[in-house]
C-alpha cells in the first residue's frame, strides 16, 4: 500500500514545490492604482499615483505626497513628504509578492517593526 502511494505523493510534492507565483514587479513601478481596505469596520478605498520617486495618495478628498525609494524591482520604501504627526513620519516598507496583468499583491510594514499586513492594488491607469 505504501509503495503505491509513495510515487503519487512524491509527484504531488514535486509539482507543488515548483509553483512560483507570477512576479513582474517592474510593470507596477509607475501608474495609477486603487486599494481597498476595512478601517474600524468600514470599507474604504484610496487611489494613488506613483511616478518615479513620487507617490500621491488620494483618500477621503485629501491628497498626500510621499517619496518612493526602490530597494530592488519588488521592494520599496514610502515616506511622507509632509507628515502631520510622529506616526506619519515613519517610513513604510512595501514588498510586491505576486502580480497579475492588472494588479499586485503586496506586504507592508512600518520600517523596523515586525507586524506585517497584506493588500492588493489594482491598476486603474498607466500614470501618464
Amino acid at each position: 500500500m505504501i509503495s503505491k502511494a509513495f510515487p503519487c505523493i512524491s509527484l504531488l510534492l514535486l509539482l507543488t514545490s515548483c509553483y512560483q507565483p507570477e512576479r513582474d514587479c517592474t510593470a507596477f513601478k509607475d501608474g495609477e492604482f486603487s486599494f481597498s481596505s476595512t478601517i474600524n469596520g468600514k470599507d474604504v478605498s484610496t487611489t494613488f499615483v506613483r511616478l518615479g520617486g513620487l507617490e500621491v495618495d488620494y483618500f477621503e478628498g485629501k491628497a498626500d505626497s510621499s517619496s518612493v525609494r526602490w530597494i530592488n524591482d519588488c521592494e520599496y520604501i514610502v515616506k511622507k513628504l509632509n507628515p502631520n504627526s510622529k506616526a506619519e513620519e515613519k517610513a513604510v516598507h512595501m514588498k510586491i509578492l505576486s502580480t497579475t496583468d492588472k494588479s499586485y499583491t503586496f506586504e507592508y510594514s512600518i520600517v523596523g517593526e515586525s507586524q506585517k499586513s497584506r493588500g492588493t492594488a489594482v491598476l486603474v491607469g498607466n500614470g501618464e
